[in-house]
């Protein structure tokens, strides 16, 4: 265990664990679109901004990426904090202007114009990677990537093409913080537009309800990763 202090207060940290994993297990509050617990930190949306001081320095780091050291102090909400953070705020918005979460922290940082505007045609996306990683590391599929540098970085399927590794869960149109990505049940299809994909739905044997992609059953049984029951694909969750 290791000990740090965050805005004044003294707490224990395991090893490995990162700043903004301790702070939010404690009650205290730092503004973030990609972290989830889950998932490994990339520190790419850089709202999670803190004052970090460690011995004579002091410094503004991403408190997802940095991790909890012996005698750390941390501090959440500095001028210099707050300043940093609703300018990055200020640059994410014209990528995602409609997007409910990122009007709330602007509401809540007292962001009320952005000084920027996007060069590019709005997608609603902020790079946050935040779907690559949960198809990655929680699906296994690793259907998505990063393309692009600087201004023309963006997400998509390998070469841009169909994301033929697509299994139709839906990981990351869930944990999407801007909600820029769709997936639609309909006629037996379930379609990613974003992705270029329509997958095949199986039929619950016994309302009849397609509720489930054929690619993410036969990819669970590629993996070797049995149902919790027997029968389990063959039932929807309602009939089950």
């Amino acid at each position: 265990m290791v000990h740090l202090v965050i805005d004044g207060k003294g707490f224990q940290a395991e090893e490995g664990q990162n700043v903004l994993e301790v702070a939010l297990e404690n009650g205290i509050e730092i503004p973030h679109l990609c972290y989830h617990e889950q998932l490994s930190p990339y520190g790419g949306c850089r709202l999670c901004l803190v004052e970090i001081t460690r011995g004579a320095r002091t410094f503004l780091s991403t408190s997802c990426t940095y991790p909890c050291l012996e005698g750390l102090v941390v501090r959440t909400d500095t001028p210099d904090v707050l300043r940093a953070r609703r300018l990055v705020l200020e640059l994410l918005m014209p990528l995602a202007p409609e997007a409910p979460r990122l009007q709330a922290l602007a509401r809540q940082m007292g962001v009320t114009e952005t000084r920027f505007a996007s060069d590019e045609e709005v997608d609603d996306c902020i790079r946050c990677g935040l779907c690559i990683r949960a198809c990655a590391e929680l699906v296994g599929a690793e259907a998505i990537t990063f393309s692009g540098r600087g201004e023309r970085r963006k997400v998509e399927p390998p070469f841009g093409e169909e994301a033929l590794n697509c299994i139709g869960c839906g990981a990351c149109v869930f944990l999407c913080p801007t909600g820029c990505l769709h997936m639609e049940d309909q006629d037996g299809v379930r379609t990613l537009d974003k992705w270029k994909r329509t997958l095949s739905l199986k039929a619950c044997a016994s309302c009849g309800r397609r509720y489930l992609p054929f690619a993410q059953i036969e990819f669970a049984r590629q993996k070797g990763e049995d149902p919790p029951a027997e029968g389990w694909f063959e039932f929807c969750p309602d009939c089950r």
